[in-house]
């Protein structure tokens, strides 16, 4: 892992840090392509083909049978700890709820109709790995905004579906589950075979062919965003352990080889007691190679001159998690423009936002966080403008309406005000 003290050093890793998971090797993107196509012209044949060709097996539903006989072989401390998690999330995003809006004002009425999205699809990444999690982090914010239609897709190579991921999913009582994965579950949800139909939007992370397909489809139907490799920025100064740091850094780089760890600090002292530490903790981790990895290439700790520069850096990167332990969090807090999540002291780490905390774990990464905002109820909500005038209310706000119309050489537009008008005018004679 690098230790970065130089500005030309540390701008180089920052260039390269923006750089991290945007190339995409051409002949993933032309197989996503091809899988698409297919699945849009050929509906179901095309997605059990692929379904067989890459995950072994032709299922494309998941029986409610199928689904309760799996989900009650999840270990019984999991589940209370899913429905623990799912309580807290329920309740942080209740608090997110949108209601329409109108205002009156001298002949006219004017708001905003907000509603829900009709059906959405969720995907939950099944291959070399379970995420429970991401069944609430996905489906509870759909179900407060009130979505009718959630259905969710899980990939299952072999055939085989995990436990805990069934019973996250019946927990919620989502009854619509599909054993299909990668682009071509996508493909399903966005253009609608026989056997699953067309989606509004689709959200939940994946691997490569997933994010390339979400962003191939986008326009058809609308996505949540493009997730890239996970990342984790920690600014601390003398007063924060570096056992904790070197925890935490080490829990983002387990992710994905391309799991970018940073400590920003101004203390040197403390940059080489969390080295050590690192050293220490990483011999004891399940994913030690990929953690090795990751913190090699992408791996930073970067010491600054004071604690102002370390939130430069910061809002530089926009981090997906930012972990501020520090002797008062608060007042540096003030500074930060972009990330993803904000994680305060020494008590707050990461993790907990994972699982428990409440907050969604579907955050912005690669910087744009500068623009996007963690998933949320306004998500899987659409706005529609509201308008209502009276004969008072469309002669206040005509002229200026026509004015601007003629500037602008559309004379359809001025005729349709001023037929109204020249209504109004004889009227009045």
């Amino acid at each position: 892992m690098q230790v970065l003290k130089k500005r030309k050093d540390i701008e180089g890793f920052l260039a390269r840090l923006k750089e991290r998971g945007r190339g995409v090797d051409e002949e993933v993107i032309s197989d996503v392509g091809r899988i698409v196509k297919a699945v849009r012209r050929r509906g179901d044949a095309a997605l059990k083909e692929y379904t067989r060709r890459l995950d072994g097996h032709e299922r494309i539903r998941i029986s409610r049978r199928l689904l309760d006989s799996l989900a009650a072989k999840a270990d019984v401390e999991l589940v209370r700890a899913l429905e623990f998690s799912a309580g807290r999330i329920r309740a942080f995003h209740e608090r997110q709820a949108q209601k329409s809006w109108f205002l009156e004002e001298g002949g006219a009425r004017l708001g905003q109709v907000i509603r829900p999205l009709e059906r959405v699809g969720v995907y939950v990444p099944g291959g070399k790995a379970s995420y429970p999690s991401s069944v609430l982090m996905n489906v509870i914010p759909a179900q407060v905004a009130g979505v009718r239609e959630i259905a969710v897709a899980v990939p299952s190579p072999g055939g085989l579906l995990n436990p805990a991921v069934m019973a996250a999913i019946r927990l919620l009582g989502i009854g619509e589950v599909y054993s299909i994965g990668g682009a071509q579950a996508i493909a399903a949800f966005a253009y609608g075979t026989r056997t699953v139909r067309k989606v509004d939007k689709i959200v939940g992370p994946g691997n490569i062919y997933v994010a390339m397909a979400k962003k191939l489809v986008f326009g058809e139907v609308d996505i949540d965003m493009i997730a890239g490799p996970s990342e984790i920025l920690i600014m601390a100064d003398s007063s924060a352990r570096p056992d904790f740091i070197a925890a935490d850094m080490l829990s983002q780089a387990e992710h994905d080889e391309l799991a970018s760890p940073v400590l920003v600090t101004d203390s040197g002292a403390l940059a080489l007691e969390v080295m050590d530490e690192i050293k220490r903790q990483l011999d004891g981790l399940s994913r030690k190679p990929v953690a090795r990895k990751a913190l090699e290439k992408w791996g930073a700790i970067i010491l600054t001159k004071d604690l102002e520069e370390a939130v430069e850096i910061a809002n530089l990167i926009a981090p997906e998690h930012l972990e501020i332990m520090t002797k008062r969090p608060e007042a540096v807090l003030k500074g930060v423009k972009n990330a993803g999540a904000v994680f305060l002291g020494n008590w707050s780490p990461e993790p907990l936002g994972d699982y428990a905390a409440g907050p969604n774990h579907v955050l912005p990464t690669g910087g744009t966080a500068r623009f996007f905002s963690p998933l949320g109820v306004y998500d899987f909500l659409k706005h529609t403008s509201y308008l209502k005038f009276s004969r008072q209310g469309f002669t206040k706000i005509s002229r200026a309406a026509r004015t601007m119309a003629e500037a602008e050489g559309l004379t359809a537009h001025a005729k349709a005000l001023a037929i109204r008008e020249n209504g109004l005018s004889r009227r009045a004679r």
